[in-house]
C-alpha cells in the first residue's frame, strides 16, 4: 500500500529529570545532537512522506540548521508546541500538509528508532488503522496505594511497554483528539484512540528504542550507537 504518512516529531519538552538547562532533543550523543539520529531515522523511511518537528519557540531555528547539516530533506515544517503533549501533536497536524493520510507521532527523544522499525509500525496502521511499537514487560511490576503499599501483581504476560511511532489514520486521530475532554492528561496518542473505544494493535518492536528521560540512558544510547557503527 501507498499513502502519504506525515511523521509528527514531538520535540517540545524541557529536561526537568534530565537535570541540564538544554533540551534533551539537543544532548549529544557521539558528538552528534540527539534530534538528527530522530530525523535521520525518518529521512531514511521510505514509508514517510514529509516529516513536521514540534519544538519550543526558542528551538526551532536550532532544528532547522539541524535538518540541513544532515541532509534532511523532508523537512516540511516547523511549528511550536502546546501546554501539554497532545496539544503539541495537535500543532504538528495543523502543520502538516493536507494531503496527509496518516499521521506517525513520534518523541524526539527516541533517537535510537531504525527505518525498519518506523516501517514495521507503519505497514501495521495501513492494516489496521491505528498501531503503535512495543515491547513485553520483562519486570515484574506491582500496583501500589497512596501509602506505596502493594495492593496486585498484574499478569506480566499482558503487559507492554509502548513505545514510539505510534501510527493512525488521518480521520481517526483527529476524530478522536476532537472528541478529547482534556487534553492535558492524554500522556500517549494511542489512549486518544482507546478511550474513544477504538483498538490500536502493538507490533512489537525493539528493546533498543529507548527515550532519554535521565543521565544513565545518553550512556546507553552512545553504547547502543556505538555497536551500531562498528557494526
Amino acid at each position: 500500500m501507498s499513502a502519504f504518512v506525515t511523521a509528527i516529531i514531538v520535540a517540545a519538552g524541557g529536561s526537568t529529570r534530565m537535570g541540564t538547562a538544554d533540551s534533551k532533543q539537543f544532548l549529544p550523543l557521539l558528538g552528534k545532537p540527539a534530534v538528527s539520529y530522530t530525523l535521520n531515522a525518518f529521512q531514511e523511511c521510505d514509508l514517510i512522506s514529509e516529516i513536521v518537528v514540534v519544538c519550543r519557540a526558542q528551538d526551532s531555528d536550532r532544528i532547522k540548521a539541524i535538518a540541513d547539516a544532515c541532509g534532511v530533506t523532508k523537512l516540511s515544517a516547523v511549528t511550536e508546541g502546546g501546554s501539554c503533549r497532545a496539544e503539541s501533536v495537535r500543532n504538528g497536524i495543523l502543520a502538516a500538509s493536507t494531503g496527509a493520510e496518516y499521521f506517525a507521532i513520534h518523541d524526539g527523544a527516541r533517537p535510537l528508532i531504525t527505518p525498519g522499525d518506523i516501517a514495521l509500525a507503519v505497514n501495521t496502521a495501513f492494516e489496521t488503522g491505528a498501531a503503535t511499537l512495543g515491547t513485553p514487560v520483562t519486570d515484574t511490576i506491582k500496583v501500589a496505594d497512596a501509602d506505596n503499599v502493594i495492593v496486585s501483581t498484574p499478569d506480566r504476560s499482558t503487559l507492554r511497554a509502548v513505545q514510539t511511532p505510534q501510527v493512525f489514520e488521518k480521520e481517526l486521530y483527529t476524530f478522536a483528539l476532537t472528541g478529547a475532554e482534556d487534553l492535558s492528561a492524554v500522556t500517549d496518542d494511542c489512549s486518544l484512540i482507546e478511550k474513544m473505544g477504538g483498538e490500536v494493535v502493538i507490533v512489537e518492536g525493539s528493546a533498543e528504542n529507548i527515550k532519554l528521560t535521565t543521565p544513565i540512558d545518553v550512556v546507553i544510547a552512545e553504547s547502543i550507537l556505538s555497536r551500531r557503527a562498528a557494526e
